[in-house]
Formats: C-alpha cells, structure tokens, sequence
C-alpha cells in the first residue's frame, strides 16, 4: 500500500463518512471511493460496508486498521523526529507561565508541538506574580506565555495561545457579588476602592492607582477581606474558587485576556519558532 492509500484508509476507518474523511485529506469525496475500491479490489475483500445512510468498517477492515494504525504511527513519529532534528528542535524547550493553568487550558497546543517535534522535552515554569517576563529577561526559560498585548522593550510578541473572558474576583459579601454581570463602570464606581491587577494586565482593566500585591495569595486574601476588587481571565472561576470570593463575569463584548507567546528580541530560536508555528497552525 502507499502512503496516501494508507492515510485515505486510516482516515475513513476513524470518521466512517466519505465526506469528512476527504475534508480532513483535503482531497476530494471521490478520490476516497476510489481508493477504497482500489483497495478493496486488490486484497480481494470488503473493507467497509457502506449503504446510503451509514458506512461500517468490516471485521476484516477492523484488522487491518489495527495493523497499519500501530505501524504507520511509528512512521510518522520517525518522520517528525527526523525532520525536528534537521532543524535544530531537539532538547528542551523550558516555557514560562505567568497563568500555570494555561499548561492545562491551551494542552492542545502543547501536544501538537511534541507530535511534531518528539525529540524535544517541553519543560513549565511559573513567572513571577509581579514580573511575568522575569525568567525571560533572565534567559531562565525560552518562550513566555503572558498576557498580551507585550509593549515592553527587548520582548517580541508572537501568536496568541488562548483567549478568555474577564471575571471580576470580589468578596463573598461585596455589594456586586449577586450580580449576574458587571461593567467596566463599576470600576469606576468602587467609592474608592482598590482594583488590585494580577500579573500584566492590559486595558480596559487596568485602573490607577494600582496597589502592589506581592502575591497570588496575599492578592485573594486581600480580596476576601473586602480590600478590593481585581479583574481576572475567566479561569480564576475554577482555578481559585473558594467560599470567601465571588467571580463575576464582566458583560459580553469586552476584549479577553489573549495569552500571547513572548520571547526576548533575538532569540527566536528553532524551538520557539516550532511552537509558534504549533500555535498559530492549530
């Protein structure tokens, strides 16, 4: 079998649907017929049944999926390997988190990178609260993730990872705590209270002055004691939950948190290169 019979098999074996098996391939509904026909033809047996409403593979055709599956696996990997290699994306490539939950939430990303490029360990480390581009200024970690947009000097910005809504952390017992929504407004609103910021946040939520909080958890200590509010990426919701804080979610149509790729001017090597291309080409 060739290689593009094998994927055309593989293919519809795991969609059972002519049509969506040629969209994935980016071939056409009728270059899938044919092959399976060909295919079918050669061996000397059905490989799928099909009918006009549904298409099931055969105990033979389940066989032979689960043979060329393992094999053309192994396959690709070896490509990807070899191909990484001579591109110079092996070892580690150590990824700065000013969200660790981000390691989590954008995984799909991450596992496209080490599909591709298995020969290379990704590596998280956790910024710090009040300087997420500290371990990159310090060439600690190659890449950060942080929220965006990055206009600091020295820094270049690259594909955005992952986007969410905004949610603003305040206590239990605050005043806008039973609100199903709340607005850039109410920041303005507080009677003088703090609107603490989380890291690198960009507008329409920054607000000045803005207190200085050491910490994630002298922030929500903070929060929970009625000091303030701080607005957060929606993540915050599960992530920071606990029976002192409420999150409310700003109204829809305000811009997201865009975690965005960021590495030091210059030093865009062959492994950040990789994963912005894994970004960018999900």
């Amino acid at each position: 079998m060739e290689r593009r019979e094998i994927e055309i098999f593989l293919t519809l074996a795991e969609e059972l649907h002519f049509g969506r098996t040629a969209e994935r391939l980016l071939v056409s509904q009728a270059r899938v017929s044919q092959t399976i026909k060909k295919l079918e033809r050669r061996f000397g047996v059905s490989l799928f049944d099909r009918t006009s409403r549904r298409v099931a593979i055969t105990p033979v055709g389940a066989a032979l999926y689960a043979d060329l599956r393992a094999g053309h696996d192994r396959i690709e990997r070896g490509i990807a390997a070899a191909t990484a290699a001579g591109k110079g994306v092996t070892g580690t490539l150590s990824v700065g988190l000013e969200a660790p939950a981000v390691a989590e939430l954008a995984a799909p990303v991450f596992a496209r990178f080490r599909r591709r490029n298995p020969g290379t360990e990704v590596v998280f480390r956790e910024t710090g609260f009040v300087d997420p581009l500290d371990l990159l200024r310090a060439g600690e970690v190659d890449v950060t993730i942080t929220n965006g947009p990055v206009e600091a000097d020295g820094f270049d910005e690259g594909p955005v990872v992952l986007e969410e809504p905004v949610v603003l952390a305040v206590a239990r017992d605050h005043p806008l705590a039973g609100r199903s929504t709340v607005t850039l407004d109410d920041l303005d609103h507080l009677d003088g209270e703090a609107v603490f910021r989380a890291g690198r946040r960009a507008a329409p939520y920054r607000r000045e002055p803005e207190p200085e909080v050491a910490t994630l958890l002298d922030l929500m200590a903070r929060v929970a004691a009625g000091e303030g509010v701080c607005p957060l990426a929606a993540h915050a919701a599960d992530y920071f939950a606990r029976p002192t804080l409420a999150m409310v979610p700003f109204e829809p149509g305000l811009p997201p948190v865009r975690w965005v790729l960021c590495w030091r001017t210059g030093a865009r090597t062959a492994k950040v290169a990789a994963l912005a291309e894994a970004t960018a080409t999900g």
